[in-house]
């Protein structure tokens, strides 16, 4: 669970706001704060006000994943392996251990033939399932993304749900602009100017926005 308290971080205003354990989403206009609010809940900036809470610790206290927008901005290394076992090395994992993990990640996400290829030569897709791969190979117990599904067609998406699904992340928070994607999670969170202006469930947090873009076709078209 995520509480957040009094949160203040330059035009980021949020009183209060509980996120339940499991699946949601974060939506809203460009603008709105969503980055903001994700990298303060990832402890990458530190709120100047209040307090974010997961599982009655800081983020500083939990193995977090968190994946960019643009893919390479999440990345350190040159290679599609060691970029991906990152993590596994700064914790010290013994090597043969992060061969393990990497060539089953790989496997099981269904791009074993990037192993060894270059990041550089990756396409906006690859690099966001590389990224993805990389955030979840530690297993963390929180997993936050912000639209990288963007840059992924629909086969790349189906890939990255089981990558997702199989990290076994007690919480995913996704900031996402596929309303069809939101509606699956089991708590919807709007964003507008900086404040929180709907949480509940996808078709209370839908009904609230009826009218808007953010709004799955379906609902729109009345189905």
């Amino acid at each position: 669970m995520i509480i957040v308290r009094d949160l203040v971080f330059r035009a980021l205003s949020v009183p209060e706001l509980i996120i339940p354990t499991g699946t949601a989403a974060l939506v809203g206009p460009n603008g709105s704060g969503k980055t903001t609010f994700l990298q303060v809940l990832a402890g990458i900036l530190k709120p100047e006000k209040g307090s974010v809470r997961i599982n009655s610790r800081s983020p500083l206290e939990c193995r977090i994943g968190f994946v960019n927008e643009y893919p390479d901005r999440n990345m350190l290394f040159s290679r599609v392996s060691d970029e991906i076992a990152s993590s596994l090395r700064f914790f010290r994992y013994p090597c043969e251990e992060i061969s393990r993990r990497v060539e089953l990640a790989l496997e099981s996400a269904g791009v074993l033939p990037l192993k060894n290829r270059r990041i550089h030569t990756l396409s906006g897709g690859e690099k966001a399932l590389v990224a993805l791969l990389a955030a979840t190979i530690h297993s963390p117990e929180v997993l936050l993304l912000d639209e990288f599904d963007s840059h992924l067609d629909d086969r790349a998406i189906d890939a990255a749900e089981e990558i997702i699904n199989y990290s076994g992340a007690a919480s995913v928070l996704r900031c996402t602009q596929n309303m069809d994607i939101a509606s699956r999670s089991n708590t919807m969170v709007a964003l507008y100017c900086g404040r929180i202006r709907v949480t509940g469930s996808p078709y209370e947090v839908f009904s609230a926005l009826s009218g808007t873009c953010f709004v799955p076709f379906g609902w729109r078209a009345g189905g």
